[in-house]
């Protein structure tokens, strides 16, 4: 944000010296008229006056702008422009998640999926110094995005996610791979992976265990979730009619999850339903919070030179004028 600010507005007062300056000329120019009157000499009150008596209150109009030029300069005019500081640890973030045909089970709001984008799209904006990437996994897995720090473009990313975009499946392995492989060389200080899926790993080359290794061997903290009521869930099952919900086993290879967390320095969640998933991001916030430290500061660039110039030159026209096109007048 930019203004002009005085460095000694005290000087400003002197202003008021010009109106003092314009009264006390105006009157002496009434005084210089002349009262006798000489008989004869009607015929010249309608003349005009010519240029040069103009010209010679144009010299002190002149002269006041200098010298209000050369008050502001005393006052020092400063262009001050504030900054806000933010000097982040710089924690790169990847949310890995599963986006399988179980995840559109009906035991959260309106489903798994719907639910864990909503709550990850919460998170996103409440980090808005951090870099964040998207990694999506099925049968496969890809990267949705890349890290960035332009979180609009994320949300927009994560919301076009849906279940079906890649073949169906868990590979939780292949999506922490994957992960792990888009957050490794980065040159963050903290690394985060956060890998939220609801089933057992069933696709992929990659173990999970093998995974986790990769990321442990480069520093990187994976937290993971466990998405899913406890027992029975209406899973989405298509039948000759349609698609059709049953309540089916949930079934979550904690132990696995939990290793996986373990072996990286992470932390093991379980959310049951929409509260409790908010709850889970809400405790990896705080625990992966980036130390911003905001100093605002003021910087101010000098701008008298301007004016200082520009009364210069008033003057010197002044001069130049005085002394040449109306020197018999002064």
């Amino acid at each position: 944000m930019r203004g002009i600010v005085f460095e000694s507005p005290a000087f400003l007062y002197l202003l008021l010296v010009l109106p003092v300056m314009i009264g006390y000329y105006v009157w002496r120019q009434h005084k210089a008229v002349a009262s006798i009157s000489v008989p004869g000499l009607q015929q010249f009150d309608q003349s005009r006056p010519t240029f040069r008596h103009w010209l010679r209150h144009i010299l002190f109009g002149l002269r006041s702008a200098a010298i209000g030029l050369l008050i502001i300069v005393l006052a020092r005019p400063q262009a001050s422009s504030s900054y806000q500081d933010v000097s982040t640890e710089g924690i790169d973030i990847v949310l890995a998640l599963d986006i399988s045909g179980s995840m559109l089970a009906r035991d959260f709001r309106p489903d798994r999926l719907e639910a864990s984008k909503n709550v990850a799209t919460e998170f996103i904006t409440g980090r808005p110094y951090d870099r964040i990437g998207l990694v999506v996994f099925s049968g496969e897995s890809f990267t949705q995005c890349p890290l960035t720090t332009d979180h609009a473009v994320l949300i927009n990313l994560m919301r076009e996610m849906k279940s079906g975009m890649i073949e169906d499946g868990t590979a939780i392995g292949e999506g922490l791979a994957t992960a792990v492989n888009r957050i490794k060389d980065t040159d963050g200080k903290s690394k985060v992976i956060i890998l939220l899926t609801d089933g057992v790993n069933n696709r992929g080359i990659i173990a999970p265990v093998t995974a986790a290794e990769i990321a442990k061997t480069y520093g990187i903290r994976v937290y993971t979730i466990g998405v899913g009521t406890q027992g029975y869930a209406p899973y989405p099952v298509q039948t000759p009619f349609g698609l059709q919900y049953q309540d089916m086993q949930v079934e979550i290879d904690e132990a696995i999850l939990k290793q996986i967390a373990q072996m990286t320095d992470g932390k093991y969640f379980r959310a049951t339903d929409n509260e409790k998933l908010k709850q889970v991001y809400s405790e990896i916030d705080k625990m992966e919070k980036s130390r911003i430290d905001v100093r605002q500061f003021r910087v101010r660039e000098e701008k008298f030179l301007f004016p200082a110039l520009a009364a210069f030159i008033l003057l010197i026209i002044e001069i130049l004028t005085r002394s040449t096109i109306l020197r018999n007048l002064t």
